[in-house]
């Protein structure tokens, strides 16, 4: 038998891409974005199609299985294996042509779906299926899935949209299939002209979401024309691998307008949406208001005459009336309105404006992450993401599936393509015990009875994978079962393609990935990753800040999800095998920044900045740390020893001089200056004294008048390098009418944060005890101007100190100056500004404090234009520790150092972060300030009371 080191080997030999059997290699690909997992031998990342082949010749001679894989966005599956893994999209990722007249573009498998719409959006056009993951699922992957997305009532599924595929077969053989029998396996048309009644027949009466198994099978009937192509579409990587394809592209409408409608109830909506469909609809999808987490309200209203939405303001971001919704998107406004004045619904409101259009979109992207979650908190898993029936059957069927759900203790959230009868649904199986287990498999068979009843698909957009596959005999009978297997085994005699999907499948309560982790909270949090790879959206400027170091290197690794992959795999300890030692876990680590980008941009709110806390808390027990860990991490300490000896002016002279740079940083960096004074030494006015804050009011019985007593925070940024910021804090809020005060706590108070990024957790605790015994009673809001330590306040210091009812008070009472201002100073105006304004909003205040405050103070202060996203690159610690500075670089140069050199001359530079303003000054060569500074600037020539 030929043994794993062997097939390395040899693959090594006859490739020129990268062939990894390592652990970390293998563990990135153990899974997908559904319940399953398995191991591989390794991954192989062809350069081109003859790579394909060699890999596919090697395998087979080594009897080895090989899989496929894009995105690895799959939800059943289908995208793991045990043998042998192709990463389609490390090289075969091109747009080979485009021809906007025959309106075709070629593409390779690991092209991502947005690259080439945008590619092509300058003709017009579009490739028309569109699933909810386009910015990161590849070409390859929609055409193993026959993907269809939200279009595909107007455009249909990938199937649909496919001419010509040239796919490699297990043994190496290439064949070009699109319409005829030119380049099909041998054996394929005899197996055809032997079965025709059964395709004709057999198979469940065709309808736009019948995906599952060989669902296009039938598209090999000499009336049907033959379509290798199509048939071939939704194989899941069984049959072969696509290594090129020609796709159909279609016209983009100019104007389109949206038409969303208020029902009753979900049923209403359900029953209403089969009867939209003459009319022509780009889209049509549902929800109802349990995915809005009741958060919806009345709104009413039909857009006026000029095609806006009529009372927008209300509600939720304006949705009409109603506990159920539809959105229907068409070509025109006057086909939107036609709609309107056709549809039996409780209220209307016709969208015309992209902007408004796109808001309301949001409302139902956004709703749809909200299905990952029950209202308990609990998490929600795929399984049954994407059953779909005929749309007419849309309404009984939902109401079956919610009896079904009840009559099982399960709950989950149904929402979808109503157009074409698509539910998605994630649902709260415990997936971790044996009776959870056993419960999923009991509802799994009586909702494929359930589907099957009402002339679904088990799977409309997604596959079958290992989560239906099993059940695929209800769907179609032994007969049609039959001939699944023999035409996969005339395209795969030896079964090497991605055995247990489709044919001869796996059980659908085998391989879990659940199974193997330790019943620990850390591992709960691991596995909440459900690898839909929203951090692998690595584009340019793209929205939100996840995933920073994905985006530097592309590399899978230093993804999100990649990092959960391998804290997985490290808990199991059947790949990584080092536990909390591990070296490929420390190394996909070092480079995570600890933006937090996660927390809010992940749709689960993975928050890979406390797992790496929490890893290197371990990883370095016992040991001699890096020096970063205590030059960095022990910073404030640092910073208070030089402020005592007030040395601040020597050690700025020492670190110009130096020969060699600081040991244990980066030689690359420029340490900041220290300030002269620390801002407490500096503050005048009243300030608090030692320990606890003078009397003045509380805040609770002196309400949000003029007066309040307000706390500035004395962070250690403030405090000891920018006691400036402090300063103009305190001429703000002093002219907005607050009673400010300040401890004067000579360094005792901290948040922590340095300590926690470093992963220093014990010594966290300490310096946060301390802190809080120091504090004593807060009277009031706490106003933090910087942000990573008001997000460390607000979330850490309960998560570390959960006992402690103390931490969970100075966590509730923390601000923002933004927030603090707005709602203790409601009538106070700014000053007039009226300047562009650009820069850099700080990562944590992105993830865990939001900035809807700090936009409306802008706005009143005349500021014009938006700081950049993204994250600034330095991030604490990180930009300063050795081996970083270049990725350090690429984050800047993503959307903050194109932002600066596009600004106006004139322009403001805010960041209100102290690293982001030492990244801007470094690297932008310009200086940045705090939105408080900028209004402590205007307060001099203000005339306002």
């Amino acid at each position: 038998m030929t043994t794993p080191g062997e097939v390395e080997r040899t693959l090594r030999a006859e490739l020129r891409g990268e062939v990894d059997f390592g652990a970390a290699a293998r563990a990135l690909v153990t899974m997908d974005a559904s319940n399953y997992r398995r191991v591989p031998l390794g991954v192989v990342a062809p350069r081109d199609a003859d790579d394909v082949a060699a890999a596919l010749r090697v395998c087979a001679a080594a009897g080895v299985p090989v899989v496929p894989r894009g995105g690895g966005t799959s939800i059943a599956g289908q995208a793991t294996g045990v043998g042998v893994v192709l990463d389609l999209t490390r090289h075969m990722n091109a747009l080979l042509s485009v021809d906007p007249a025959a309106r075709t573009a070629v593409v390779q498998p690991g092209l991502v779906l947005d690259r080439l719409r945008d590619a092509v959006r300058p003709y017009g056009l579009t490739f028309g299926p569109d699933p909810s993951t386009h910015s990161r699922c590849t070409l390859g992957g929609m055409i193993g899935n026959n993907a269809c997305g939200a279009h595909s009532v107007a455009w249909g599924t990938t199937a649909d949209n496919v001419t010509e595929l040239a796919v490699t077969t297990y043994a190496g053989a290439a064949h070009r299939i699109g319409t005829g029998w030119d380049g099909a396996p041998h054996g394929l048309r005899e197996l055809v002209a032997a079965h025709l009644g059964t395709l004709r027949t057999g198979m469940p009466p065709r309808f736009s979401r019948r995906i599952s198994g060989y669902g296009g099978l039938d598209a090999l009937l000499p009336e049907r024309g033959v379509c290798l192509a199509e048939a071939f579409c939704g194989s899941e990587g069984t049959l072969g691998v696509v290594t090129e394809a020609v796709v159909r592209l279609v016209e983009l409408p100019p104007a389109p307008a949206l038409a969303v409608l208020g029902y009753a109830d979900e049923s209403a909506a359900a029953d209403a949406a089969a009867g939209l469909l003459p009319y022509g609809p780009l889209t049509v999808e549902g929800m109802a208001e349990d995915l809005l987490g009741g958060a919806a309200g009345p709104a009413g209203g039909v857009a006026g005459p000029a095609g806006g939405a009529a009372g927008l303001g209300g509600g939720v971001a304006g949705l009409p009336r109603g506990r159920a919704w539809l959105f229907v998107e068409m070509p025109d406004e006057g086909g939107a309105r036609a709609v309107v004045r056709g549809a039996d619904a409780l209220d209307a409101l016709v969208v015309t404006d992209p902007a408004r259009q796109r808001a309301l979109w949001r409302i139902r992207e956004d709703a749809a992450g909200t299905a990952t979650r029950t209202p308990d908190g609990r998490m929600a898993w795929p399984g049954w993401e994407d059953c779909a029936v005929p749309p007419a059957r849309l309404g009984a069927y939902l109401r079956d599936f919610r009896a079904l759900l009840a009559a099982h203790g399960l709950r989950g959230t149904p929402y979808g393509h109503f157009g074409e009868g698509c539910v998605h649904v994630r649902i709260d199986f415990d997936l971790a015990s044996a009776a959870g287990v056993a419960r999923y498999r009991a509802f799994s068979e009586e909702l494929a009875d359930l589907v099957v009843a009402h002339g679904g698909s088990l799977s409309g957009e997604h596959g079958d994978g290992q989560a239906r596959a099993e059940l695929l005999p209800k769907m179609y009978g032994e007969d049609v079962i039959r001939l699944f297997g023999a035409y996969k085994d005339v395209w795969d005699p030896a079964g090497g393609m991605n055995p247990g999907m489709l044919v001869r499948p796996a059980r659908l309560d085998e391989n879990l990935r659940f199974e193997v982790l330790p019943a620990t909270p850390f591992a709960g949090e691991v596995a909440r990753c459900v690898g839909v790879a929203k951090c692998r959206t690595g584009e340019p400027g793209g929205p939100g800040v996840m995933c920073p170091s994905y985006r530097a290197t592309g590399e899978e690794q230093h993804s999100t999800r990649g990092r959960a992959r391998l804290l997985h795999e490290m808990l199991a300890g059947e790949v990584v095998t080092g536990g909390w030692r591990s070296p490929e876990v420390a190394e996909a680590l070092d480079l995570c920044l600890g933006c937090k980008g996660c927390r809010s941009d992940c749709p689960v709110g993975v928050d890979m900045a406390s797992y790496k806390s929490e890893f290197l808390h371990h990883h370095w027990a016992g040991r001699i740390r890096p020096l970063a860990h205590y030059t960095l991490g022990g910073l404030p300490g640092w910073l208070r020893l030089i402020a005592r000896l007030r040395a601040a002016g020597a050690v700025n002279t020492a670190t110009r001089l130096l020969p060699v740079p600081v040991p244990g940083l980066a030689r690359e960096r420029a340490l900041p200056e220290l300030a002269k004074r620390p801002f407490t030494r500096g503050t005048h006015g009243r300030p608090a004294g030692e320990g606890a804050v003078p009397a003045g009011g509380r805040a609770a019985d002196r309400g949000r008048a003029a007066g309040a007593a307000v706390v500035l925070w004395p962070d250690t940024f403030t405090e000891y390098l920018a006691p400036e910021v402090g300063h103009a804090a305190l001429r703000v809020l002093r002219a907005a009418g607050l009673d400010v005060s300040v401890p004067r706590t000579r360094g005792r108070v901290c948040c922590g944060l340095t300590y926690l990024s470093t992963g220093r957790l014990d010594r966290a605790r300490k310096v946060l005890r301390r802190t809080l015994d120091t504090l004593g009673e807060i009277p009031g809001p706490v106003t933090v101007l910087e942000p990573s330590c008001a997000a460390a306040l607000r979330t850490d210091l309960p998560a570390l100190l959960p006992d402690d009812p103390r931490a969970a008070r100075l966590a509730a009472a923390v601000r923002t100056v933004a927030e603090t201002l707005e709602e203790y100073a409601p009538d106070w105006r700014p000053p007039r500004l009226d300047r562009a304004v650009v820069g850099q909003t700080h990562c944590h205040q992105h993830a865990v404090l939001g900035d809807a405050a700090d936009r409306r103070l802008r706005e009143r202060a005349g500021l014009v234009g938006e700081p950049a996203g993204g994250c600034c690159g330095l991030a604490g610690n990180f930009g300063f520790e050795p081996g970083h500075h270049e990725v350090s670089v690429a984050c800047a140069e993503e959307q903050l150092l194109p932002s600066l050199r596009a600004a106006p001359p004139d322009a403001l530079i805010q960041a209100d972060g102290f690293s982001c303003r030492t990244q801007i000054a470094q690297l932008g060569g310009v200086r940045a300030r705090h939105l408080v500074e900028l209004l402590a600037d205007g307060l001099a020539d203000d005339t306002q009371p």
